[in-house]
């Protein structure tokens, strides 16, 4: 199992459930099964064919854009941006830490804007396990945080 994830009860980690996961959120995918939209190859990945699309994508919470990219990877669902990608002047250090199967140990920010705080609003994984490298130097957010494409 993994650590708690603070915050509501209401509210579920992006990934399901009050822990994270031990194994990717859909039958048959792998870590392998992560996209990028820059990667314009196709992929078989488990018999399933991977088409990456470059598109812009945006992170916006409380008004404010707090990262953008062409450059996401998408992970169970979630898009992560590269962390020269996000604005640094919201990020807010965290004590939290959740710990994945195949992922490893995510760290977390809290995010300010005019003001408001959004507690741990922002994960990353600073040293990934090998089958979720991709995921290294990026950022991805939920707790309210809308993903724009």
């Amino acid at each position: 199992g993994g650590a708690e994830v603070p915050g509501s009860s209401a509210e579920s980690p992006p990934w399901g459930g009050g822990t994270a996961p031990l194994a990717p959120s859909f039958p048959g995918a792998t870590a392998a099964a992560a996209v990028s939209n820059r990667d314009r190859r196709r992929r078989t990945v488990d018999g399933r064919v991977a088409r990456p699309v470059e598109v812009h994508v945006r992170a916006v919470w409380n008004g404010a854009v707090i990262a953008e990219s062409e450059d996401t990877v998408v992970v169970e669902g979630n898009h992560y941006f590269p962390k020269e990608s996000v604005d640094p002047a919201v990020l807010r250090p965290s004590p939290t830490h959740t710990v994945c199967g195949w992922k490893g140990t995510a760290s977390y920010w809290t995010l300010e804007v005019d003001g408001r705080t959004n507690p741990d609003a922002a994960w990353y994984y600073p040293d990934p396990k090998p089958r979720a490298e991709q995921v290294r130097d990026r950022v991805a957010f939920w707790r309210g945080v809308t993903i724009e494409e």
